[in-house]
């Protein structure tokens, strides 16, 4: 894979003061096909495993995140998401609460189905349009630890409400495919929010997935993500793999973890919830002053 050159960038990564006890992560990439649905459940549902108390919010009309865990006839549901944003829009009388569904694996879930893809539309004409899903959120957000935002393969309204909500964003990669030109279009999108919407925004890291080490371009692709981008932010030592049991698991309805329990993609996500978890406490152990 050739060398890009890359735009000059401020560090991505760091550490802010949030007010509340929860943190929000949207799961991101303008790219489809590279496990942010299959990532945001299982992280959830790790951290849930650890102690965490989770909501998972499935910011895409298409509605996997949903389906993913369980709840297939999605757009039958009869509070979903886009529920939730047009009574904040409209600062209707509703219970926050309601569109709130619990999976058997511990963690909450504020569904998604097609009357999303509507509310693009919707939002042009509204006030603090970006700020929408962050004012609903912030009905809920203090009583979780983790709020964790399952975003669309595109950078729309819904994925803005996304971003201006989160205090951090993860970004999978698919390891048999990475353009630099995608790569640094991401970081520059993610810093133009940064700029104009939410200045305390930043990159958790970058994990690969769909990881096959037994191919040259899988190895020279992570190769070139930390030559390139490694100074910018930070590239999780963690490596999902490549396995079909991960979209078995999905159409089951469960996670990797109760589908699989000993297989390799389990073992994976299990490594990536302890970094996770091992980055939230050192942050949370540096001294007030360098927040």
């Amino acid at each position: 894979m050739p060398n890009a050159k890359l735009p000059t960038f401020a560090k991505l990564s760091g550490v802010t003061e949030r007010n509340v006890r929860s943190k929000i992560i949207a799961i991101a990439n303008q790219k489809g096909g590279v496990t942010k649905t299959t990532t945001c459940a299982n992280l959830g549902i790790g951290l849930a495993k650890a102690g965490k108390k989770v909501l998972l919010v499935d910011a895409d009309p298409q509605g996997d995140l949903t389906t993913s865990l369980g709840w297939s006839d999605h757009d039958a549901l009869s509070a979903n998401l886009s529920y939730a944003m047009h009574n904040t829009i409209h600062e209707n009388d509703f219970s926050c609460h309601e569109p709130i569904l619990t999976h058997k694996e511990g963690v909450d879930l504020v569904p998604s189905g097609i009357e999303l893809s509507g509310m693009e539309m919707v939002l042009v004409n509204a006030m603090s349009r970006e700020y929408i899903l962050r004012q609903y959120l912030q009905m809920i957000q203090h009583e979780y630890d983790y709020v964790l935002i399952d975003c669309m393969p595109s950078f729309g309204m819904i994925t803005i409400n996304a971003l201006a909500a989160a205090d951090s964003v993860i970004v999978p990669v698919q390891s048999q495919y990475l353009p630099a030109k995608g790569m640094t279009e991401l970081i520059k999108t993610i810093q133009k929010i940064q700029r104009q919407i939410n200045p305390a925004l930043t990159i958790d890291g970058v994990l690969l997935t769909l990881m096959d080490g037994r191919t040259i371009l899988a190895q020279q692709t992570a190769k070139t993500l930390r030559s390139q981008y490694g100074h910018l932010l930070k590239i999780y030592d963690t490596q999902i793999p490549v396995s079909v049991r991960a979209a078995e698991a999905s159409a089951y309805g469960q996670s990797i973890y109760t589908y699989d329990e000993g297989g390799k993609v389990a073992a994976a996500y299990t490594k990536f919830i302890k970094e996770v978890l091992a980055d939230e406490a050192r942050v949370k152990s540096q001294p007030t002053h360098s927040r």
